[in-house]
This record gives C-alpha cells, sequence and structure tokens, in this order.
C-alpha cells in the first residue's frame, strides 16, 4: 500500500509556486517546481550573462535548458527552485550598476536561495546545480556558513581560474599585439589590480565599469574551492561542450577524489544532443523544442537521491 502512495504522490503533477527572495536593492524572483512531498530540493544556479530562471537570455539564447532540468527532476520527486538573476527578468529591479556589482552578490544570492527552497519545501538543507559561472558560484558558497547546502551538482563548470579560461578562448581570436595587451590586462585584474589601458576592441570584455567584478571573480579558483568542499559533490561535462571541455572537469576532480565525475557523449554546453560542428552546436541555443540529452536529468537525479 506504502508503495502505491508513494508512486500516486510521483505521478501527481509537479505545482509550480512563484516566489521571491529578499535583497537590496529590490526582491528577487524565481520558481519553486515542486512534486507532492519533494525527496529533495535543489537550486540552480545560472550561467554567465542576463541568464532568466529558464536558462534563457537575450543574447540569443533560447533553449529553456533550466526549465526543462526543473520538469525531469520533479518527476523523480527532486523539487528545484530556479530564479531570475539580479537584473533579469522579474529581478529586473535587484540589478545593481555594473561598477557597484560583485561575484560575492551572486554567492550571498545563491546562500539566501538555498535557505528559502529548504524552508519552503520543509526540508533540512537544498542542493546547489551549478551551471558554467553558476558552477563557481556553487563552489563559492561553500566558503563560510553553508549549513543549508546539502551537496553540490557542478555542470559545465570551469575547472581552472578564469585568466587561464580567458587567455585559451581569447588566444586564438586576437591578433598581435591586442593579443599581449588582453593578457596583460587580464593578469593584472587577476593580481587585483585596474587595467586602464585595454584595447577599445575588447570594450565588450574588460571596460573599465565591469573590472572591478572581474577581479572578484578572477580571485577565485575552482580547484581549491572543491578540494576544501567535504560534501557530496558531482561535476557533469559534455563532450561536444565548445565553452567547457573535459580538461575543466578532470581538473575538479583531481582536486576532489571523491566526487562522482561524468561525462556525457554528444552533449553541449547547454546539455543538449550536439554535433561537434560549431555552427550546428551552435544552432541549439535558440531551439527550444529540443530535449535535454538523454541521461543527463536521471545522472543528477540518481546522485541526489542515493543513500548517504
Amino acid at each position: 500500500m506504502l508503495s502505491l502512495i508513494l508512486a500516486a504522490a510521483l505521478l501527481a503533477d509537479p505545482v509550480a509556486t512563484a516566489v521571491t527572495l529578499p535583497s537590496e536593492p529590490a526582491p528577487l524572483h524565481g520558481t519553486l517546481l515542486a512534486p507532492e512531498s519533494p525527496r529533495a530540493v535543489a537550486v540552480i544556479l545560472a550561467g554567465s550573462g542576463p541568464t532568466d530562471r529558464d536558462g534563457d537570455s537575450p543574447m540569443g539564447v533560447r533553449a529553456g535548458t533550466y526549465r526543462l532540468l526543473a520538469e525531469a527532476l520533479a518527476e523523480q520527486g527532486v523539487a528545484t527552485l530556479r530564479a531570475d538573476k539580479r537584473g533579469i527578468g522579474q529581478s529586473a529591479a535587484g540589478g545593481l550598476s555594473e561598477a557597484d556589482l560583485r561575484f560575492t552578490h551572486l554567492v550571498d544570492d545563491a546562500r539566501g536561495w538555498a535557505a528559502e527552497a529548504a524552508s519552503r519545501t520543509g526540508l533540512p538543507c537544498a542542493w546547489l546545480i551549478g551551471h558554467s559561472e553558476g558552477a563557481l558560484v556553487a563552489l563559492a558558497a561553500t566558503e563560510g556558513d553553508h549549513d543549508k547546502i546539502c551537496g553540490l551538482v557542478l555542470l559545465s563548470g570551469a575547472g581552472r581560474p578564469a585568466r587561464v579560461v580567458l587567455e585559451e578562448q581569447l588566444g586564438p581570436q586576437l591578433p598581435e599585439p591586442m593579443r599581449s595587451q588582453a593578457f596583460h590586462a587580464l593578469a593584472e585584474l587577476e593580481a587585483g589590480r585596474l587595467a586602464p589601458d585595454t584595447p577599445p576592441e575588447l570594450a565588450a570584455l574588460l571596460r573599465p565599469s565591469v573590472q572591478p567584478y572581474l577581479i572578484s571573480w578572477f580571485r577565485l579558483d575552482p580547484a581549491e574551492l572543491i578540494a576544501a568542499w567535504d560534501g557530496p559533490v558531482m561535476i557533469g561535462q559534455g563532450l561536444t561542450d565548445l565553452q567547457t571541455t573535459q580538461t575543466d572537469a578532470r581538473a575538479m576532480a583531481a582536486a576532489q577524489p571523491d566526487a562522482r565525475l561524468v561525462l556525457w557523449e554528444g552533449v553541449n554546453h547547454l546539455l543538449k544532443v550536439a554535433p561537434a560542428d560549431r555552427a550546428a552546436n551552435l544552432a541549439t541555443y535558440s531551439d527550444p523544442s529540443l530535449p535535454l540529452a538523454p541521461g543527463v536529468a536521471d545522472d543528477i537525479a540518481g546522485f541526489i537521491l542515493q543513500p548517504r
């Protein structure tokens, strides 16, 4: 009889509830998607840029990755809380000026959402599912007081310091002397110093107003953070990801031998099936009809729900 009751609970449609998180200068907004009697709850932390709670962005991303992940996890008994980032969507009023924003604001938001998710579901703690830059946010949230964090799921995250990854991405695209100027600026930012003399062509990345944020980001080393974390952690990486690679995933796994490393063949940065061909891969970014790659949600749910 008990097994029939549990099965019926899992078959019931999950309930979506609007949630807010007190913040300055204005509250942040998100969605709690919860099955009846959830077995666990997780906060989905978005990647870089103006990314909303579904994983979409005005920069041309309309794949609905976070919405799809939330729906798939709910089917397996895992509730999720996903939110619009500061300055985005319904959290637009909570945005700070570019010059005032720091990486620590994202970290504080992650901790706040974890506490809210646990409170809303009556569970003792929440998992952090960090995607792309959100993986580093999740890792940084484990510094200091993290009693509301059950464990981490790090998806498509950088496993090396930001300066190293950016140099790897920018190097092949920049001619000299712009490459040397950019690399010098990145080194200055990593050292905690502003870099006023940057090439105008790189203003999108290195404009003066964003440099304080970059300094706060560049101080973080994913390998150091994961090595210091003593809770459960899963590292998931697609092998046709154009933005992060298995080099990053393996760097984190090497720093934390107890982590579970999962590599998905034919899966890209947005956790969709995609070829290595760049144009075809990027085409998936704007196709909301594509489902998550098979196995991704199952692996995540299985890790979160495994007995410990």
